[in-house]
């Protein structure tokens, strides 16, 4: 059997984000038209997508507003989308969520909100708690970034030092009904964790996240941490009757996206092997493990014999020590081939799935039996740039990035690696 490793790893990832995208899972679970107004309201990278594919099928009148990133619009006629920063939130961001708040006053029990919410939400949905300014929430949102937390200790901190998530957006749009729209880009799928909940009901506490901050050391300034020991900090909680007219929908998961990459490789006549679809961790222990299990599949053909791809998702953290270019999937890949040191058969890509890898124009690379004799050839030494956090540099020397710009879909990390007999 004659394997193209390039096409196969690219029309996996082309697959995994094509089962996410909006304008494809969107539509079958719109609800029904109710007898007063249509507001739309939501935050995301996928934000635009989604609010067109609600355009092009809903039967009635629609108003409302979106917030995405940078780069991430799609053209509506109805309901406006507003781009703001993302990862770290800025002045467009808090202004678009303070409009969203205006909108949902004096709403009715006739009427339905439409809470559009897909990963990048938290980032994007900027509104501080009172006592709370912009910049605290840049500065810690920055030490979160660089701390190597995980999304669901990130969100946490991120829901109690806002006052439109944790459950709040909800609230603010009762008596309405509200029917919340996800894409999930979190490890099992939590829709506490999804754009930090603002429609969702919060069962962890305010306490929590000051262990959070204390963890990883970071340090906050004191009206931060008033704001975090005030009774105005809680979330709304499990049971809350202000969250008893919401429906939360799940529309399109990380199991989704590597199912439909699995089916690529089933129709090229190799064995996939979906490891897990909520892997965390440090983005370079990830790798050794799954370098681990690559060489054992080739050497002892367990648990599965080649030709075969072995396909994982997740969400990676990185722990910054150096001042190199590269998102946790680059890093990913590049520790990955440190670990595999060449090995002939194996060949891997890892790309996030909204076309962004941190904060960088790629989405991933791919990665070659001989990635690291070509580098070395270039004079490049992968363990130095995989030392400076500098996974772009490494494999845009090699033109070897996976490019595909904003994909208007997210469902985080996709990591495939063949290994061929």
């Amino acid at each position: 059997m004659t394997i193209d490793a390039r096409s196969l790893l690219r029309s996996m990832f082309d697959a995994a984000v094509g089962a996410a995208l909006p304008s494809k899972c969107l539509a079958p679970h719109l609800p029904p038209r109710p007898p007063g107004r249509t507001i739309v309201v939501g935050a995301g990278k996928a934000g635009g997508a989604m609010a067109k594919a609600v355009e092009d099928h809903w039967p009635g009148p629609l108003e409302g507003l979106v917030v995405t990133r940078y780069g991430h619009g799609a053209p509506c006629r109805r309901i406006e989308v507003v781009e703001a920063s993302h990862p770290v939130p800025d002045a467009a961001g808090l202004e678009a969520a303070k409009r969203i708040l205006a909108m949902l006053k004096g709403l009715t029990s006739e009427d339905l909100v439409l809470c559009l919410i897909s990963g990048g939400g938290s980032a994007l949905l900027a509104l501080p708690a009172d006592g709370v300014t912009l910049a605290d929430k840049q500065a810690i949102n920055k030490a979160l970034l660089k701390s190597g937390a995980t999304i669901s200790e990130m969100n946490c901190v991120r829901r109690h030092l806002s006052a439109i998530k944790g459950g709040r957006l909800a609230a603010a749009a009762a008596p309405a009904r509200v029917v919340t729209l996800m894409i999930s880009d979190v490890p099992g799928d939590d829709p506490c964790v999804i754009a930090s909940g603002p429609t969702v009901a919060d069962p962890t506490t305010s306490a929590d996240a000051l262990a959070i901050l204390q963890k990883y050391a970071i340090a906050a300034p004191d009206n931060v941490l008033a704001h975090l020991t005030s009774a105005g900090a809680e979330t709304l909680k499990p049971g809350d009757p202000r969250l008893a007219g919401v429906t939360n929908v799940m529309i399109a998961t990380p199991q989704m996206a590597l199912e439909a990459a699995a089916e690529v490789v089933r129709k090229a006549g190799i064995t996939p092997l979906i490891l897990a679809n909520a892997i965390e961790g440090e983005a370079r222990d990830v790798a050794l493990v799954h370098a681990a299990i690559a060489q054992q599949v080739h050497a002892f053909a367990q648990p599965v014999a080649p030709p075969c791809v072995l396909i994982s998702g997740g969400e990676t953290s990185v722990t910054l020590r150096g001042s190199g270019r590269g998102g946790r999937n680059s890093e990913f890949l590049l520790a990955l081939g440190i670990a595999l040191d060449g090995h002939p058969n194996i060949y891997a890509l890892a790309a996030d799935t909204d076309g962004i890898d941190g904060s960088e124009d790629n989405a991933g690379a791919l990665l070659l039996p001989d990635s690291l004799s070509r580098a070395a050839n270039l004079g490049i030494s992968a363990k130095a740039m995989l030392a400076n956090n500098d996974p772009y540099s490494f494999f845009a020397a090699l033109g070897d990035l996976v490019v595909t710009g904003p994909t208007l879909t997210n469902v985080n990390d996709f990591r495939a690696i063949l290994v061929i007999p």
